[in-house]
């Protein structure tokens, strides 16, 4: 299997208070089937398939002070050569890279606008085998009230080639790999920052984004799971977007191409 590119979302993993939970909402509104729960050395984790592949994995929090939330990895060849980088440009290393058994080795950080993420270095497992089809992975991007400096953090420690977008008057930029022609097509990242339209309290944080069939039959699907819809459905000249949360809070994004 081909290795993901340095710095490319290459896993997502939700954080959960209730894991059977989870699983009954997003076996529901993804289809998604579940594999056993991994022992207590791995922490209770519970792989997600959809139509056999890996594409998420669900984990019980173990603090209950910890947010619930979804978490997005990028790859790294070498994590601990990449959470140095992290210190250097001016992040934080909060775990750090520890090997996973056989699997890989994970660490997370936060950049200097407080935006928290985890880094992989792939073992036996390499990260989504299914991307960019209805329900599973098709996006992630970074919120934060500190635009310059998460800048220069990312092309620091990614080295990613940016392209500012003026979209309906709002600011974002998206990052492709190095040595890649930035546009659309080499994508691998975006950046959004956090005006005066969001709320006060909103952190920085990343969004996580599942491609789906039809957003407005999924969100539908949500609110009568018992998630909650924090922005409606709009239009967007890479498709149709809604963010949710599920019932038990985590926050995510779902699109559907334009047809």
């Amino acid at each position: 299997m081909a290795g993901f590119t340095e710095g490319t979302p290459c896993w997502v993993d939700a954080s959960l208070p209730d894991v059977e939970a989870g699983k009954r909402f997003y076996g529901e509104l993804f289809e998604w089937t579940f594999g056993e729960s991994a022992g207590p050395e791995y922490g209770g984790y519970t792989q997600a398939f959809s139509e056999g592949r890996n594409v998420a994995a669900l984990a019980p929090k173990p603090d209950g002070r910890m947010p619930t939330v979804w978490n997005v990895y990028l790859s790294a060849r070498d994590a601990r050569a990449t959470a140095a980088r992290i210190t250097d440009a001016g992040g934080q290393v909060i775990i750090p890279p520890m090997p996973v058994g056989p699997y890989g080795s994970i660490a997370m950080a936060a950049d200097p606008g407080g935006a928290v993420f985890g880094l992989w270095q792939p073992g036996t497992h390499h990260g989504f085998e299914r991307q960019n089809e209805p329900f599973s992975f098709c996006w992630a991007e970074v919120y934060t009230r500190e635009r310059d400096a998460v800048d220069v953090f990312y092309a620091r420690v990614f080295g990613y080639v940016p392209e500012d977008r003026d979209d309906a008057g709002v600011e974002y930029r998206t990052w492709s790999p190095p040595g890649s022609a930035p546009g659309p097509d080499t994508a691998v990242l975006g950046r959004s920052v956090i005006t005066e339209a969001f709320p006060a309290a909103m952190p920085a944080h990343f969004l996580t984004y599942f491609a789906v069939q039809d957003c407005d039959t999924s969100v539908g699907t949500v609110q009568r799971l018992g998630g909650r819809v924090t922005a409606d459905p709009f239009d967007t000249p890479y498709g149709r977007i809604a963010v949710v949360a599920d019932n038990q809070g985590a926050a995510f994004a779902m699109l559907s191409e334009t047809s």
